[in-house]
């Protein structure tokens, strides 16, 4: 090369390096969205960044032209890119990267080696991108890294634990460090949430709404605030790139499920499905309740201290004392653990008992971590339909408003397990799971999957037509 154009290639990379939006533009051959222009200036202006966000808006292209502007125009440079997951990292992260990496000229392409977890200049091996995950069990995820460039990624950074941020607050506050954090907002505490808060004064923050992001499809907010309405939690967080409000993390209130109680309703003329809970252990209790499409017919049984044999005598002695023509379809038993005993027996007995794993994936895996989350989301759908009843059952009532969810950074909903509501101080919401139990008549074994299930195909259970 001609000294000439080592002296335009250094001009070049010079105009580049404090203009990541011109990178863009000319290496890359995108045009940044309104928000990603104010960001990819404010790094430039900043040495630390946190960006709130809803779902879908553009983050993870974003961190993709950082990194790739990082790495080619500053040298010497460390990347050290973190989240809560490795398949964040490599599945959605380093993917996004490799994408945008085959739009730059051919001599920047032919200047970075790929591997799973690194992305070196292969000319200059002191420069790297290298991916870390953060797990409680592995603190140290971004400690050890110096240079005179240095650049922090924290993706899905409301998920990262607190600990890691804690120990990494040394190599972060580095004199010329920079340090980007991006997220949805799925928590009211901790480090991400924070610098919102009581540590704003060391951030310059972004709050980028899924309403102001031009890749997001209208028909998702419209969506998601029909599902769930714009006050709700779900919509703050997904759509708004807001924090959930503390005091809003029931899957049910109370009005929505009251009203099903006050409401006169007649069953729908179908067959009933039964959903059953097994107890496990101590104070808790096994739970038998009877959905007939619409209605929960009758207020949900439930019974302590017997052992699996009288368990199912006592399920057995209930069948056979229900007239054949409102005899269940399906009895939905979960079997985790001891239901297991419980369903083999029952179609031993020649009953039409089905065992439930509600431990299982989600066949909305995308939405949902476990199918038992699915189910409880199933109910509130089903409630929120507003042409369905519940029985006057205080109990019931109390532990379905009682159950909480959260959204995990990877934008999934969980619903809390019977061990975090007994710390709460409430107990396992025995009889509340048998009715959702009810809500698996519709859950068919995905094809092929060697588990799992699904809810896209409906099952009509009789002459009334109504889909359970």
């Amino acid at each position: 090369m001609t000294e000439k154009k080592l002296n335009d290639a250094a001009k070049t990379l010079l105009a580049l390096r404090d203009d990541p939006v011109l990178f863009v533009r000319t290496c890359l051959k995108a045009e940044p969205q309104d928000w990603q222009k104010e960001a990819l200036q404010n790094i430039v202006e900043n040495n630390r960044l946190s960006i709130r966000s809803g779902h879908a808006v553009g983050k993870t292209t974003f961190l993709s032209w950082t990194i790739l502007w990082w790495l080619t125009t500053h040298y010497p440079c460390k990347i050290a890119a973190t989240a809560n997951s490795a398949s964040q990292l490599e599945q959605i992260l380093w993917s996004e990267i490799q994408k945008w990496h085959k739009m730059m000229p051919q001599g920047f392409q032919d200047e970075l080696e790929f591997r799973s977890d690194k992305i070196t200049l292969k000319n200059a091996p002191d420069s790297f991108c290298v991916a870390r995950t953060s797990r409680r069990e592995n603190p140290e995820a971004l400690q050890g890294f110096h240079s005179p460039n240095m650049l922090f990624i924290i993706d899905e950074a409301s998920g990262v634990p607190d600990l890691i941020f804690e120990v990494a607050q040394g190599a972060m506050s580095t004199h010329g460090a920079k340090t980007i954090m991006v997220g949805n907002p799925n928590r009211s505490s901790g480090y991400f949430y924070d610098s919102f808060g009581k540590n704003a004064e060391s951030w310059k923050q972004m709050t980028v709404s899924c309403l102001d992001a031009e890749t997001v499809d209208p028909q998702y907010v419209e969506d998601m605030a029909r599902q769930y309405g714009e006050d709700s939690n779900v919509y703050r967080v997904r759509v708004l790139g807001l924090p959930p409000e503390s005091d809003d993390n029931a899957i049910m209130s109370r009005a929505l499920v009251e009203s099903a109680v006050e409401r006169d309703v007649e069953p729908i003329e179908t067959f009933p499905i039964w959903g059953i809970d097994i107890a496990r252990h101590g104070s808790d209790r096994c739970a038998l309740a009877k959905r007939k499409g619409n209605v929960v017919i009758e207020p949900v049984k439930h019974w302590g201290d017997k052992d699996l044999m009288e368990s199912v005598g006592i399920i057995m002695a209930e069948y056979e004392s229900t007239p054949f023509s409102e005899r269940p379809s399906e009895i939905l038993v979960d079997s985790i653990g001891l239901g297991a005993g419980v369903v083999d027996r029952l179609v031993e007995l020649d009953m039409p008992a089905r065992g439930i794993n509600v431990a299982e994936s989600s066949s909305m895996s995308h939405r949902y971590m476990r199918l038992r989350d699915e189910l409880w989301f199933k109910c509130r759908e089903w409630l929120e339909q507003r042409d369905c009843k519940l029985p006057d059952q205080e109990e019931l009532i109390n532990e379905i408003t009682n159950v909480q969810y959260e959204i995990l950074s990877s934008g999934k909903f969980k619903v809390e397990s019977k061990d975090q509501m007994k710390k709460r101080g409430f107990r396992s919401p025995d009889i509340a799971d048998a009715l959702m139990l009810t809500f698996a008549g519709i859950a068919v074994r995905a094809s092929g999957s060697g588990g799992g299930y699904r809810f896209n195909q409906s099952i009509d259970y009789g002459s009334g037509g109504w889909i359970v």
